[in-house]
C-alpha cells in the first residue's frame, strides 16, 4: 500500500498575481497598487504654526500626488504595469522645482523592513524629441524614529536614495544618497513645531559603484517600469541592501541623516518618493505598485 505523499504548498507569491512580482519578507506590512486608489499616499505638506506662511519653501511648493492613466498625446494612455492606474508625482514647471508623495504609518516591531516598487519617470511631453535629460533625479526616503522607550539618545533616521538622472543638461546618471544633517528651523512662538527640508539639492553624495544607465525609450511618451528594492534594518537603523532592476548595489558606505529623536514622532514609519526637474518643464514619477514587507 503506498503511502500518503503530501505536496508542499508554494509560497504566496506563487499563486497571488498581486505579489507574483515582489521578492516580500515573511509580513505584508502594506501592498499598495494604485488601480485601488491613492492606498494613502498624500502630498507631503510642509510644518506650519499660526501662518501657511510659516512654511519653508521647498515644502510650499508641493501639491498632491495623483492618479494617472499615464495619458499623452500621440496614442491616449500608457496604462500602468498590469491596470490602468498609476500613482503621479509632478513637479512645478521651474528648473529645480520638487515634488513629495508620502504615506505615514508607525512600526509595531523593530526588525528587518524591504521596499519593493515599480516605478517609470518622464518629463511633460512638450517637445517633439526625446528630453532624456530634461529631469535631474527621482528618489526615495524614509523617515524613521525610535520607540518612546529609547529615551535620551535616541534617533530619528531618514534614509535618502535618489537616481541623479541629470544636471544643467548633461546625463550623469548615478545614485546617491544623503546623510548631513540640515538645520533645525523653529516655527511659531509654542516650542512646539520645527521643520527642516531636506531634499535640498546640497550634500548629496555618490553611492559607491552606483553608476547605472536605466531604460529609457526611444520618443518622449514611451515609459518602461523599473524594479526597485531597499532593505533597512530598524533595530540597528542601518541600510542592508539596495537593488535596481538586473543590479545589487553595494551599500557598505551607505548612511542615513540622523537628528535627535523628537518629542511625538515615536515609532515613525514614513515612506516618500519624489521627482525633480532640471528644466522649465514638469518631471513626472508614476508608481504602478509598492510593497512594503517586514521580517518579524
Amino acid at each position: 500500500m503506498l503511502g500518503h505523499h503530501r505536496t508542499a504548498q508554494p509560497p504566496a507569491t506563487w499563486t497571488d498575481p498581486a505579489l507574483s512580482r515582489f521578492d516580500p519578507l515573511s509580513r505584508i506590512i502594506c501592498l499598495d497598487d494604485f488601480d485601488r486608489g491613492f492606498c494613502g499616499w498624500t502630498q507631503l505638506v510642509g510644518n506650519y504654526e499660526d501662518s501657511l506662511d510659516s512654511m519653508l519653501p521647498g515644502y510650499a511648493q508641493h501639491t498632491s500626488p495623483m492618479l494617472s492613466s499615464l495619458a499623452h498625446w500621440d496614442a491616449g494612455s500608457h496604462n500602468s504595469v498590469d491596470g490602468n492606474y498609476a500613482l503621479k508625482i509632478a513637479t512645478r514647471p521651474r528648473r529645480g522645482a520638487q515634488n513629495v508623495a508620502i504615506k505615514r504609518l508607525t512600526f509595531r516591531e523593530a526588525g528587518p523592513i524591504r521596499m519593493e516598487a515599480y516605478v517609470t519617470f518622464k518629463p511633460e511631453a512638450t517637445e517633439l524629441k526625446l528630453s532624456e535629460s530634461d529631469i535631474r533625479s527621482f528618489g526615495f526616503l524614509f523617515d524613521l524614529q525610535v520607540g518612546d522607550r529609547h529615551g535620551a539618545g535616541g534617533e530619528r533616521v531618514m534614509p535618502h536614495m535618489r537616481f541623479l538622472n541629470a544636471r544643467d543638461g548633461e546625463h550623469v546618471q548615478r545614485w546617491q544618497f544623503k546623510r548631513r544633517s540640515v538645520p533645525i528651523i523653529p516655527l511659531g512662538t509654542e516650542n512646539k513645531t520645527i521643520s527642516h527640508y531636506h531634499l535640498a539639492p546640497e550634500d548629496w553624495e555618490d553611492l559607491p559603484g552606483g553608476d547605472q544607465r536605466l531604460c529609457y525609450n526611444e520618443i518622449p511618451t514611451k515609459v518602461n517600469w523599473h524594479y526597485i528594492r531597499f532593505d533597512f534594518d530598524l533595530a540597528s537603523m542601518t541600510c542592508t541592501g539596495f537593488r535596481c532592476n538586473d543590479r545589487e548595489f553595494d551599500v557598505s558606505g551607505f548612511d542615513s541623516l540622523r537628528l535627535p529623536a523628537m518629542k511625538n514622532l515615536w515609532c515613525m514609519l514614513n515612506l516618500a518618493f519624489f521627482a525633480e526637474t532640471d528644466t522649465d518643464k514638469r518631471a513626472f514619477l508614476y508608481l504602478d505598485s509598492v510593497c512594503l514587507s517586514g521580517d518579524f
